[in-house]
């Protein structure tokens, strides 16, 4: 059986097991022990039980549990609310009010959760009920907070970028830095779209008379202190090489302790809802990761992904070629899968083929990332789309209406991040 009829039937078992609603590890995980077994028969399997053990037995690994239980702490405490009310003194006065403010602070609280559903969920809770209560646009609404939801897996920490890394084996440390200016730009692109637009039509975003002392702007902006405190913390001791991811997860999580209890937000419920979350989340992703990490042993041992990378070395495709590939094929794949899954699934089929083609790896996280959170938009599965229909109480149409303008920036800025990849290399190459 050839290498293309293999790599078929893999595929084609993969996506009907996903579509027919089996959890995703299990779809990966069954699907590459079939490509094994078939492939090179029942001694393939011999080796299994050591690659699932080192997909796992990893110090980096540690920072996702912490990151998200920094997030939950944050969210179940309601310390969000108060993060979100003082960001709207500063923000509000911009065109476009309350929207500004859900953008810019779901920028910043990406720099705390490293999870897009988190960072849309924290911020559309306290958001959508004072939208709704100064008759804001519904679209407008809703699309300023699901795009903004997807820059909390560009931002670092971002649990997305710590898979990529230890499935491609690259420094975290250094996909957190490259995912650094580009959440920004992309979070100051969406701020401008929203500026520009509201200024043509002010009815989209009614003007705030709410008149601020200046004693009362003061009190906002040294609330945003703490906060501002241990993004620096956390992103300052990764980037000046003062800690490891893994250990900043760790004082970020002990820091996010102090601050509930200095708000006298922590309680024995939040403390116990927050851990419960973290538990649920880190092993979903963990689980995930040992499929993946599966899946990449599978296609290798098969041949499958040595064969596919010479077929597409034997294209002679150019590296924008196989960029605008990789963006197609994403933007497609994100119809009927989620985020999650196109990372763990695409990573290990194309990562072997970027050295041949002159892409640095690093950058092609970035890509990666910004691909997804494209997906995290696109319906029918965009997971974001779900997360702001459910919390608004809008329907799914309005949502994805409110989107897509934010669908032509973020495939704008692809063409940017590719025409200029210092974006996102300049800061790595400063560690």
């Amino acid at each position: 059986m050839s290498w293309g009829m293999e790599f078929a039937i893999f595929g084609g078992f993969l996506l009907v097991m996903i579509l027919s609603g089996m959890w995703l590890p299990f779809a990966i995980g069954l699907g590459a022990v079939i490509s094994l077994v078939v492939t090179n028969g029942i001694s393939s399997l011999n080796a299994l039980g050591f690659v699932m053990w080192g997909s796992v037995n990893s110090i980096t690994l540690a920072a996702i549990p912490l990151f998200v239980f920094m997030a939950e702490l944050l969210s179940r405490s309601g310390i969000s609310a108060r993060f979100y009310q003082g960001l709207s003194v500063v923000v509000r006065r911009l065109p476009g009010g309350l929207l500004q403010t859900n953008i810019a602070g779901c920028a910043l609280f990406a720099a705390i959760s490293g999870s897009s559903i988190a960072t849309a969920a924290s911020i559309g809770r306290v958001a959508m009920p004072q939208l709704d209560a100064r008759n804001y646009n519904a679209k407008m609404a809703c699309g300023s907070i699901a795009a903004g939801g997807t820059l909390g897996i560009l931002i670092p920490p971002s649990i997305t970028l710590i898979i990529y890394g230890t499935l491609t084996e690259l420094s975290i440390a250094q996909l957190f830095m490259a995912g650094m200016v580009p959440g920004i730009l992309l979070a100051l692109f969406f701020m401008i779209y929203t500026g520009i637009r509201c200024s043509l039509n002010p009815s989209l975003a009614p003007r705030d008379e709410e008149v601020v002392d200046r004693g009362q702007a003061v009190r906002s902006l040294l609330g945003l202190l703490p906060f501002i405190g241990l993004i620096f913390v956390v992103l300052g001791g990764i980037y000046f090489g003062i800690a490891t991811p893994s250990e900043a997860a760790a004082l970020g999580a002990s820091l996010s302790l102090l601050l509930c209890a200095g708000f006298r937000a922590l309680s024995w419920k939040v403390l116990y809802d927050a851990l419960e979350g973290t538990i649920r989340i880190s092993a979903s992703l963990i689980f995930i990761i040992m499929a993946a990490i599966l899946f990449s042993y599978s296609i290798e041992i098969t041949g499958i992904g040595r064969a596919l990378a010479e077929s597409v070395e034997s294209l002679q495709l150019t590296s924008f070629e196989f960029i605008a590939f990789i963006v197609i094929l994403f933007a497609v794949l994100g119809c009927v899968l989620d985020g999650g899954a196109m990372v763990v699934l695409m990573t290990p089929i194309f990562f072997p083929m970027l050295a041949s083609l002159g892409v640095d790896p690093i950058w092609f996280g970035v890509l990666i990332v910004v691909l997804v959170e494209f997906g995290m938009l696109t319906p029918p599965f965009g997971l974001n789309l779900f997360v702001v229909n459910s919390i608004s109480g809008r329907s799914l149409g309005t949502v994805v209406a409110g989107c897509i303008p934010y669908y032509v920036i973020m495939l704008a800025f692809i063409v940017l991040l590719a025409l200029f990849p210092a974006i996102a290399l300049w800061l790595p190459s400063q560690m």
